[in-house]
């Protein structure tokens, strides 16, 4: 019965989906044609069957899988009686079928979203087109669960079923990190659609523009968590001492973040000069292309990762959808080049148009760079038939200098002006700034810092610290001068995006540290037997085996620098057949961690599968030790950003409070702003509106 009621949510969604692509479609028509709009041709009912029916298939299979319904083949393969609740609810996305399920709830509700949001102004063309193209999406990722991906194929009863992956049963965080990436993932969907419409009715308005950044903004803020977050489970789970190793799924996780990065900065241009049209709906249709890209890598097994799933034979599928999504998007650009034009140029390399280019330059620079690293070695081998690999030195090789040249424009951008600001009234702006990262510069060489890569991530980190702590403090005061409240200077995107910048400072002072100066030992370690590393010191006292219904764990107890006893160990899941994995313990805290994995037992071999150290004394153990310093800081880091992202999304206040973009779509069509006079008063507008967050320099002098 769940089965047949989770194969009717999937039917019903997708039925759904493809009769709201017609009835849109059949209703753009008759508008095209001239013709009055039918009100029996509405597109909006669907996104609420569309919910139901994902909602549906959802709910059924949590249901089979917390009941352990084993005649479901996804839940004999991917679940088993003794899997804890927890594992068994994210058991869902521990299997691609699942997964794929995960990818449709998600687009169900972002699609309805879109729906309600933009209730007001349904009729508009460009919210139809929007809404059809999301349905679009929706139909073919349902009609893969119809098909090849189908999550409700049943089999013969069994008593018992294998249980999840091992490494997807270790750590809490499988509950947080896939979702948070999905619905990342799913929510870029929403600007690409808006970008189609736009396109497909030539009406390429600014206006637009400010409900695309904002669901980009949404999607990227979920994105950002989701990297992090993952990060964060790789460095507790995998035993490595890591926390990125350019894995090819990671990269494609990254390669939409970066675009999408570069097109949160670059849009504003775009709504303040009227500029960067073209670039910015490439952008917009390049970062779902890149989802849909890092879809294929994910779930095709064209790649070998402990992040990818099995095999399948959606890859030919997926590389069509990317296809269709390439060719029609930037078809459609080329198409309406007529009305894409710009009104003017940037007026100064010295000002924040030409800050936010060189931006993005650099970070869609490195989107391909990333892309060439991870693409390389599938094109050379169905090219030649033989494997070549990309390791970390190609990546970090041009990841260094990118952060660098990112954190000094962190610290430079937010005293820039719009067009262009006088050298004197810059140096104003950023001289307290500049000579904090002058004084760390000098206190890290003091402390014995060494290394001309941390060193230049310690100075800029404090200077764009500064800069948007300078940022912040002006917009509070700012703000406690028209008694609103401290909090709102810290609301809005312009005072969110300083607390993204403060989040980024943390997470690369974080990253440059912990990979600079971490410390990496093999230790061997005799009963009773203090051995020091690094400043630490390590006293084996014994090893223990734990059992409990989910899990029997090979324990070895290590006291830590005279303190408490940790516990790395080597664990197995569910029955005796499924593979050990190590699980390493860790000494957490403020300015750096101990890192400990159980490698080995004398006299009995290898502990998890490490290295055999020859001539260990039986009773002794050999423990891998990783002393990483600052690394809480990216965790930290993240969390920041992500908070960042949130207050971002809160509405600030204007000097001059703008009309809402929704009750302006609502109002009479005007003129749409493609000719040149109505941009040049399009520019002209956007100069004259000052936000809070750029106060005049006598406030800050004051």
């Amino acid at each position: 019965m769940t089965a047949i009621l989770g194969r009717m949510g999937v039917l019903l969604t997708f039925s759904a989906a493809v009769i709201g692509v017609i009835v849109l479609a059949v209703s753009l028509v008759r508008r095209h044609a001239g013709k009055v709009a039918d009100g029996r041709l509405d597109g909006r009912p669907y996104a609420l069957i569309v919910l139901a029916g994902a909602g549906l298939a959802t709910g059924a299979m949590e249901t089979a899988l917390i009941t352990h319904n084993f005649s479901i083949l996804f839940v004999a393969q991917n679940n088993s009686r003794a899997t804890p609740l927890l594992y068994s609810i994210t058991g869902m996305w521990s299997a691609l079928s699942g997964s794929i399920l995960l990818w449709g709830l998600a687009l169900a509700v972002f699609t309805a979203a879109v729906v309600w949001r933009f209730k007001k102004v349904a009729d508009d063309p460009v919210v139809a087109w929007a809404t059809l193209v999301m349905y679009a999406v929706t139909a073919f990722f349902f009609g893969l669960m119809i098909g090849p991906a189908n999550p409700f194929v049943t089999t013969h009863a069994v008593s018992n079923g294998l249980g999840p992956n091992s490494l997807l049963q270790d750590n809490p965080l499988v509950a947080i990190h896939p979702p948070l990436l999905y619905l990342g993932f799913v929510g870029f969907t929403v600007p690409f659609a808006f970008s189609i419409g736009m396109l497909a009715t030539g009406r390429v308005g600014e206006r637009w523009q400010v409900e695309t950044r904002r669901w980009t903004l949404i999607a990227w803020t979920f994105l950002s968590l989701g990297l992090v977050l993952g990060a964060w489970w790789s460095y507790q789970v995998l035993g490595w001492g890591g926390f990125w190793g350019w894995d090819p799924v990671e990269n494609a996780a990254l390669m939409p973040w970066l675009c999408a990065t570069a097109y949160l900065h670059s849009v504003l241009v775009q709504e303040r000069r009227g500029l960067l049209r073209v670039w910015n709906l490439s952008l917009s249709i390049s970062i779902f292309a890149l989802t849909i890209l890092g879809t294929f890598l994910t779930r095709s097994g064209v790649i070998e990762s402990v992040h990818a799933f099995s095999e399948s034979n959606l890859g030919p599928l997926l590389i069509g959808l990317f296809a269709v999504v390439v060719v029609t998007g930037f078809g459609l650009i080329a198409f309406r080049g007529d009305r894409l034009r710009s009104p003017g140029g940037i007026d100064a390399p010295l000002g924040r148009e030409g800050a936010f280019l060189v931006n993005n330059v650099i970070l869609i620079g490195f989107t391909f760079v990333v892309m060439l690293g991870t693409l390389f070695p599938l094109l050379y081998q169905a090219l030649t038939n033989r494997q070549v690999t990309v390791g970390a030195p190609y990546f970090n090789t041009v990841a260094v200098p990118v952060a660098i040249f990112i954190l000094l424009l962190m610290a430079v951008a937010p005293a820039l002006s719009w067009r262009k600001i006088d050298p004197g009234v810059l140096w104003h702006r950023i001289k307290i700034p500049a000579w904090i990262g002058g004084l760390t510069l000098v206190a890290c060489v003091v402390g014995g810092v060494r290394g001309p890569a941390p060193l230049t991530a310690f100075a800029l980190g404090a200077f764009a610290a500064a800069s948007a702590l300078r940022s912040l403090a002006l917009s509070v005061r700012a703000s406690l001068r028209r008694g609103a409240g401290a909090w709102r200077g810290l609301v809005g995107r312009a005072n969110g995006g300083m607390i993204v910048h403060l989040g980024v400072v943390v997470l690369a002072v974080g990253v440059a540290a912990s990979t600079a100066f971490a410390q990496r030992s093999e230790l061997a370690l005799a009963p009773h037997r203090v051995v020091t590393f690094d400043g630490h010191s390590f006293e084996f006292e014994r090893v223990t085996t734990v059992r409990t219904p989910v899990r029997t764990a090979t324990e070895a107890l290590v006291k830590v620098d005279g303190g408490g006893v940790f516990k790395p160990a080597v664990s197995q899941f569910g029955g005796s057949g499924s593979a050990p994995v190590g699980t390493p313990a860790i000494d957490s805290g403020l300015f750096g961690d101990v890192y400990l994995t159980f490698d080995a037992i004398g006299g009995d071999g290898p502990a998890s599968g490490g290295q055999v150290i020859t001539n260990l004394p039986a009773g002794s153990i050999a423990v891998g030790v990783v002393i990483e310093p600052l690394i809480a800081w990216i965790w930290a880091g993240g969390l920041l950003i992500g908070a960042g992202g949130v207050l971002a999304l809160v509405p600030g206040r204007r000097r001059r409070r703008p009309t809402d973009p929704v009750s302006e779509m609502a109002a009479p069509e005007k003129k749409d702003p493609s000719d040149d006079g109505q941009l040049h008063r399009l520019e002209q507008r956007a100069t004259d509106t000052r936000q809070v967050d750029e106060p005049p320099l006598e406030l800050e002098r004051s």
